[in-house]
């Protein structure tokens, strides 16, 4: 016989109250299991639970717990909700949610949940905590702070708390600041491994370096494969120029999570530096793939587009990054870079460029009021140099010469070195200088005070908007003169920039009021160490191949559309000729592709453009023996190479531009009397390299007297150069000092 309504419905009320009770056991059974690690044996139980108490609160919350914590919140989420439902007054359960919906990175949702839960609950540390975790991820770290320490005052040794408040403080670029929290989130809990790697990320932006590695070690001892710090200890080895633990950290990083963000920017800029910019374009595209609105790798696709030669599309990106964020420095920095290569560019666009890193980052500089120093205009000037590059660098070889011969008598050298990288360069760089300061672990502020400190008369930037430049120092103003010259001496558009260091022809005085610099002539606005004569070699290719062989050992990037097209055309007007091309880059098989193709899209046989990557100083300048002419690029024209060429008795045909790096090495020919192998136009560069290729004697002349010629030249000649130079310092300070007696 069948139960009636009634029957029945009391039946299932003692079934549901007797199930009650055997889910409270049940789940006491669950909890155990979870505690243990028991992941597979919890799932089981609280679905059986909930397969007849649908409703039940405690199973919800453990059940959406347990589903976050074993990485699957899409599923926790409804379970949460329906535990929030159940129990509507429960702040552990909306905290609980929130976390959830934070993973799931829906940040807008969970602070809606989470705020309900601090209302629910005012004293609640962890849900204080965790909503100002949401609240950064909303661009909002401020407000993130304000709860952390609310957090903090309620439960002075809330270790998460702290370590929150310091990422929130990193954000803030209030880096010591952070330093302090999470020390202090360790002193609470010495095995924190968030904590620890926050520790190191905040001692990686103070620049200590040292520690910071010991501290990105510890996190990963810590936790094992944690792909965050990877990438951490990723972005330190770039700093330190470490490339291939750079990479190997990257990689393992993107292995564990290939999304990551941090992983796939530092890859990138590990590619660009190690010359794979086809490895770092596709971390570029990928990294756009995530976020179509990142600045970052919006910049960072500029500078695989400017490493490949397409300037215009590097500057559109550049453009493209500013738009997000006017005062991005990298991108500002990139851009003026860029720009040097743009055909069209003038010295007002370039200068106007120049003059906006001053307006959005070098006017925001605190500047110095220097204490009063003996104004003695004979006295001995204490010169202090800033750079990147006292190292094995093709800059380190234009200004060396300046170092090497100075006055020992009438000028103390301070060398302010900005590079972890050191080699037999740097130790004779040390050997040339009277004082030597690392300055690669100080922030600008810190090596203002250091400059300062020192007494430096007259201080000189050899980088300007280079890699490796600390204008941001410069900008500050903590010597009386400030100067800049060759390392990349165009301008740097900062109004604490006195003197910029130049000749008549790179420089016409017709557009100097565009510059924000004093500009001051010297012999030529470059020269170079002269390479050991023993790799010159006095025989013209030509005689012996029965061809002309032209050569550029320039950056790929300066290889412009148009002057490709120009070197395309003279090869077709002289049969047999060849065109010899070198550069570290060119170890990139597919830039070297692109580059090939682009000859043969001119109708120039892929096998007469030679390729050649990279190799040692002494086995580059040795492939000169090969090379007839020298083909020099332009816009942007060269300039350690330009001089390297005639060295080793290659001429170099050269075009003057409408820019300082675009007339460089037309000033470099013309200081040394080589006049007639500059070209104003096209037409005129096409018919000096015919006329020369078709006049073996006169070349041959040539390649066995441009030694003695640069020797005998202010140019060319170390130790003359260097006089000019100091002759300059010295009326520098000696106009200082007039200045100053009024």
């Amino acid at each position: 016989m069948g139960l009636t309504v009634g029957s029945r419905a009391f039946q299932n009320a003692r079934l549901q109250k007797k199930f009650k009770k055997d889910a409270e056991a049940a789940l006491a059974a669950a909890y155990q299991a979870y505690s243990n690690g028991r992941h597979a044996e919890v799932e089981a139980i609280c679905r059986q639970i909930l397969q007849v108490l649908p409703d039940h609160f405690d199973t919800l919350h453990l059940f959406g717990v347990f589903l976050s914590d074993v990485k699957r919140p899409e599923e926790a989420e409804p379970v949460l909700r329906a535990a929030v439902a159940a129990s509507p007054r429960s702040a552990n359960a909306y905290c609980d949610l929130g976390t959830v919906l934070f993973e799931l990175k829906r940040y807008e949702d969970a602070r809606t949940i989470q705020e309900k839960g601090v209302a629910l609950n005012p004293n609640f540390p962890m849900a204080l905590t965790n909503l100002g975790n949401t609240q950064m991820h909303l661009g909002l770290p401020r407000e993130a702070i304000e709860l952390h320490d609310r957090a903090i005052k309620l439960k002075p040794d809330y270790a998460d708390a702290y370590c929150n408040r310091g990422m929130a403080e990193l954000a803030l670029e209030l880096a010591a600041q952070a330093l302090q929290s999470f020390e202090r989130a360790l002193s609470f809990q010495r095995t924190h491994q968030e904590a620890m790697a926050g520790r190191g990320i905040a001692l990686l932006e103070l620049r200590n370096y040292e520690a910071a590695e010991i501290a990105f070690n510890a996190a990963l001892a810590l936790r094992p494969g944690n792909e965050k710090v990877l990438a951490h200890r990723g972005r330190l080895h770039l700093r330190l120029h470490r490339l291939a633990q750079a990479n190997a950290d990257v990689d393992a990083a993107l292995a564990l999570a290939p999304t990551l963000e941090l992983a796939l920017r530092t890859k990138a800029a590990v590619s660009l530096i190690m010359h794979n910019a086809t490895q770092a374009m596709v971390a570029c595209k990928k990294l756009l793939e995530l976020n179509p609105e990142s600045m970052i790798a919006i910049n960072l696709m500029g500078v695989c587009f400017a490493s490949h030669g397409d300037i215009a599309a590097a500057i559109a990106h550049y453009d493209r990054a500013l738009e997000i964020h006017p005062a991005y420095e990298d991108a500002i920095g990139n851009k003026i870079f860029a720009l040097d290569f743009l055909p069209g560019a003038d010295f007002a666009m370039l200068q106007a460029a120049r003059k906006g890193w001053w307006d959005a980052i070098g006017a925001m500089q605190p500047r110095r009021s220097l204490a009063p120093r003996l104004l003695d205009p004979d006295r001995r000037v204490v010169v202090g140099y800033v750079s990147g590059d006292f190292r094995r660098h093709s800059a380190a070889f234009i200004f060396m010469p300046v170092l090497r011969h100075r006055d020992r008598t009438d000028f103390e050298i301070v060398c302010y070195s900005n590079s972890p990288l050191q080699d037999e360069v740097t130790d004779e760089f040390r050997a040339f200088a009277d004082r030597w300061v690392d300055a690669v672990p100080l922030s600008d502020e810190q090596l203002a005070d250091r400059i300062e400190a020192d007494e430096v008369d007259i201080l000189v930037d050899l980088s300007g908007h280079s890699s490796g430049n600390r204008l941001g120092v410069f900008a500050r103003k903590p010597a009386p003169i400030q100067v800049s010259a060759w390392g990349a001496p165009t301008g740097t558009g900062l109004k604490t920039m006195d003197y910029l260091l130049a000749d008549p022809v790179t420089i016409p005085h017709a557009v100097r009021d565009v510059f924000a610099e004093k500009i001051h002539d010297l012999p030529c606005i470059l020269t170079i160490t002269a390479p050991s004569s023993d790799l010159y070699r006095p025989d013209l290719p030509m005689l012996r191949n029965g061809y002309v062989t032209f050569g550029t050992f320039n950056r790929i990037d300066k290889i412009s559309d148009e002057v490709l097209a120009v070197w395309s055309r003279l090869l077709r007007t002289l049969p047999g000729s060849k065109i010899v091309i070198k550069h570290g880059a060119l170890a990139d098989t597919g830039l070297r592709d692109r580059l090939v193709a682009r000859f043969v899209e001119q109708g120039i046989a892929d096998e007469s453009v030679v390729c050649l990557g990279p190799s040692s100083r002494d086995e580059h300048m040795a492939e000169y023996a090969n090379i007839d002419i020298s083909l020099d690029p332009f816009p942007q024209n060269g300039g350690a190479g330009t001089w390297e060429s005639l060295h080793m008795g290659v001429p170099v045909v050269a075009k003057l531009g409408h820019s300082t790096s675009g007339r460089a090495a037309g000033g470099i020919l013309k200081a040394i009397g080589l006049d007639d192998w500059v070209a104003e136009d096209d037409e005129d560069y096409i018919a000096i390299a015919k006329r020369f290729a078709e006049a073996p004697t006169e070349l041959a002349a040539l390649r066995k007297d441009l030694p003695a010629r640069i020797a005998a030249s202010a140019a060319g000649n170390g130790e003359i150069y260097t006089r000019h130079v100091e002759a300059a310092y010295r009326q520098f300070w000696r106009d200082y000092c007039a200045s100053q007696a009024h």
